[in-house]
């Protein structure tokens, strides 16, 4: 691209950023299509819109005013260009309005009608041109198919459900693909006694999408942090870059929708062990999120990290302070088995605990006091003050004759600036001034034992988030290799990764019987025989392989075999050594469509499909992202010397993963590449069977 070009893209691209922020959050409207008629979209988008403080008018063919504001004719004959066009007219309309609007210097449109690339054919034509419009002029796009966006900041109610309207302004952010979810979400946070700074439903996001809106709220400085609904994400990798710039800036909460949906890969086994939910959630955890699993998840965790996060740190320490041993029980038990340490106090702190209990307590870490007495708020302050406690969650159920929650917790949060987080339960009209008070205090409190665990586990993953993508250095110059030709059978496979330091065991590549008979005698012995087919990816699934071949009748009999399954390339067979035992995985990585080069790593062999242990990372891959994809498989203990298994080398792993990552980087052209079954043991990683495709078009 000339110079030239790139500074026309580059001066484009300011201008839809600047028209986003327009968009949502303008200062003049105008509703197409508006309308008298309390039965039409028109008609309900002017009254919804009727208490918004700046410049609101309508655009109506005949009508000169409606409800009380001004109406023009079309977008030519307003005064001045607004900032924000809601369009209420059917999809068949759009495009010329969009197009209008443009033209006139609108910063954006929102269109409310559905009848778009969701109805077929026809209606994705529609929406192809609408997003040309945009791409060519600036114009901002949001939706069509969605309910809109509520700016409470700027009074702004761009969505026309009942009850938005009374949504309180705050520091929440909210982004959904689901104009519906968008409202569900808002509606929750509201319950939690917090407000937002904006929430927007994408709907079909021909336009303006998810990381759009994140690249925005990052410098908002009325957003503290965001909540982000998805389903599926065509721009996996945009969405990917943005996060690992928004994330350090804002804490982000995420929740995926389609965990039922597997993603189809037509050669490798790789492609079937890695859904789609699964590649979303991967790379949103490899980005910094905080990735939840509902919706009420979602909205707590985004309020808690709203009111304070924890500095970028390995690991965090947790100090728990309880009036109830059951429920701190229960709130140890979700910590540890989420990986968050409730470490034991160091023995000052314990001492100074103990002296405002009574016997019996425990006071290491948990405290248990028994039940909220006078000395509560220092046992709080103790806790909250020792050097090895990062955070304290302090739970206590509604006894406002003993407890003050915020006289309690106040003073360590004033003294320590730690996050302190508070769980109760009780009657609601007991509870309702105690959580005002925590909320003027800067307190966050939520209402269950899970709850707070929530809370807990959510500051702790926002934290090593950070310390992570913190630590990561840069992912360096990309160097595209020479392109490659393709067929790739086994032999020139392996030959491809030993290229990149990836070892397989001895052997020769035989045309024909005499060939086979002379790799016999030079390998050492017992050898496997494998079919060499160019159109055979998947060996065993056609009685292709033939192990531990210790002598020529065996060879024979494997040679025969092999000479009788159907192949385009007849004669060809692979004579190898036989591997040393170990523990098999399959390491293997994919060209996601959305994502971009995905490496997966597994429990490998015959069952690697059936047994569906796996981890997924974007390329390029960190060792401490191989590192966590080990530890979070759910066979892990086969690693580490299980019964009569050998103890395998992990950084042997480590290093074939990085390879693979690295191989699809630097060869655009390969699709798929699997190593199934790679050997490990303690001296190393064999990889005895590999699998190259590469891209149709190659």
């Amino acid at each position: 691209m000339s110079n030239l070009s790139l500074a026309a893209a580059s001066a484009v691209d300011d201008i839809r950023r600047a028209n986003l922020r327009r968009l949502l959050a303008p200062k003049s409207i105008a509703v197409v299509g508006a309308s008298a008629d309390p039965s039409k979209a028109g008609s309900q988008a002017m009254k919804s819109l009727s208490t918004f403080p700046g410049c609101l008018v309508g655009v109506h063919p005949r009508e000169k005013e409606i409800q009380g504001f001004p109406c023009y004719p079309d977008f030519a004959s307003l005064p001045e260009p607004v900032d924000l066009a809601v369009l209420a007219i059917p999809a068949q309309h759009c495009v010329k309005a969009a197009a209008d609007a443009a033209a006139r210097g609108v910063g954006g449109i929102f269109i409310i009608s559905g009848g778009f690339g969701e109805t077929g054919e026809a209606g994705a034509a529609l929406q192809a041109q609408l997003a040309e419009i945009c791409r060519k002029t600036g114009l901002r796009l949001l939706g069509p198919n969605t309910s809109g966006f509520i700016n409470p900041h700027n009074a702004c109610v761009a969505s026309f459900v009942p009850g938005v309207d009374k949504l309180p302004k705050g520091n929440v952010a909210v982004i959904a693909q689901s104009g519906g979810v968008n409202l569900s979400i808002s509606f929750l946070v509201e319950r939690l006694g917090a407000g937002l700074s904006l929430a927007v439903g994408l709907g079909n996001a021909v336009d303006v999408g998810s990381a759009d809106v994140l690249e925005m709220l990052a410098d908002d400085p009325t957003t503290a942090a965001i909540a982000l609904h998805l389903e599926g994400v065509p721009n996996g990798r945009e969405l990917f870059d943005t996060l690992k710039r928004v994330t350090p800036r804002k804490p982000v909460v995420a929740l995926v929708a389609g965990k039922a949906d597997i993603g189809e890969f037509a050669v490798s086994h790789t492609g079937n062990l890695m859904g789609s939910h699964q590649r979303t959630v991967s790379a949103l955890t490899q980005a910094g999120v905080v990735v939840v699993g509902s919706t009420e998840d979602l909205a707590q965790a985004a309020v808690v990290l709203a009111h304070q996060r924890l500095a970028p740190k390995e690991r965090n320490a947790f100090g728990l302070v309880t009036g109830q041993a059951g429920p701190g029980l229960l709130i140890v038990d979700g910590l540890k088995s989420a990986g968050v340490d409730v470490p034991e106090l160091s023995p000052a702190s314990i001492e100074k605990v103990q002296a405002l209990l009574p016997p019996m307590t425990f006071v290491k870490n948990p405290v248990d006091t028994g039940r909220p007495g006078p000395g509560f708020p220092l046992v709080v302050q103790h806790v909250a003050e020792d050097e090895r406690i990062d955070a304290v969650l302090v739970f206590g159920l509604s006894e406002p004759a003993v407890l003050d929650p915020s006289a309690a917790l106040k003073p360590a949060f004033v003294s320590t600036g730690k996050p302190i987080v508070f769980g109760t339960l009780g009657m609601a009209e007991d509870l309702v001034p105690a959580l005002e008070d925590l909320r003027r205090d800067g307190v966050p409190a939520v209402q269950s034992p899970e709850r707070l665990v929530l809370s807990g586990v959510a500051l702790d993953t926002d934290s090593r988030a950070q310390w992570r993508l913190a630590r990561l250095s840069g992912e360096g110059t990309v160097n595209v290799g020479q392109q490659l030709v393709g067929p790739f059978n086994e032999d020139r496979s392996k030959e491809l990764l030993g290229t990149y330091g990836i070892d397989s065991p001895g052997r020769r590549l035989c045309v024909g019987r005499a060939a086979a008979l002379e790799a016999f005698q030079q390998l050492r012995k017992p050898v496997v025989v494998k079919i060499a087919a160019d159109d055979v990816p998947h060996k065993t699934e056609v009685g292709g392989v033939f192990l531990d071949v210790r002598d020529l009748a065996g060879l024979n009999e494997a040679l025969d075999s092999i000479a009788r399954i159907p192949t385009s390339t007849p004669d060809r067979v692979l004579v190898e050594e036989m591997a040393p035992l170990g523990v098999e995985l399959i390491v293997g990585a994919v060209r996601d469509s959305s994502w971009g080069p995905c490496v997966v790593i597994g429990l490998g062999g015959i069952l690697a499909e059936a047994v569906a242990d796996s981890a997924v990372r974007l390329a390029p891959l960190a060792e401490e992202d191989v590192s966590e994809m080990l530890e979070s498989l759910r066979g892990k203990k086969l690693l580490d010397g299980f019964r009569n298994l050998p103890r395998c080398d992990r950084a042997a792993i480590r290093k074939v993963a990085l390879a693979l990552g690295r191989l699809l980087i630097e060869h655009p052209e390969i699709s798929e590449v699997e190593i199934n079954p790679l050997r490990v043991n303690t001296e190393g990683a064999l990889a005895l069977d590999a699998l190259v495709v590469l891209a149709p078009s190659t």
